[in-house]
């Protein structure tokens, strides 16, 4: 839960979450301005060709000791 403010508000302070929540909006802004649209586009590809090499991976997995899971139904 939400660590609650102690002093009054309007004092300048804020919970860590408020923090956390703040510096991770401004990072965020930050990249997008420094690496632009293409950036996530690329780490999209990439995290997409990973996902399939390593759904390549568990089916020959399967293939050469059966899983030890037994058939599907």
């Amino acid at each position: 839960m939400a660590e609650q403010r102690k002093d009054e508000p309007g004092k300048g302070q804020m919970t860590v979450e408020e923090a956390g929540r703040k510096g991770g909006h401004i990072g965020g802004e930050h990249t997008r301005d420094k690496y632009g649209p293409e950036f996530y586009s690329e780490i999209g590809h990439k995290g997409g060709q990973r996902v399939r090499e390593l759904i390549e991976e568990g089916k020959q997995s399967e293939g050469e000791g059966g899983g030890g899971q037994g058939q599907k139904r």
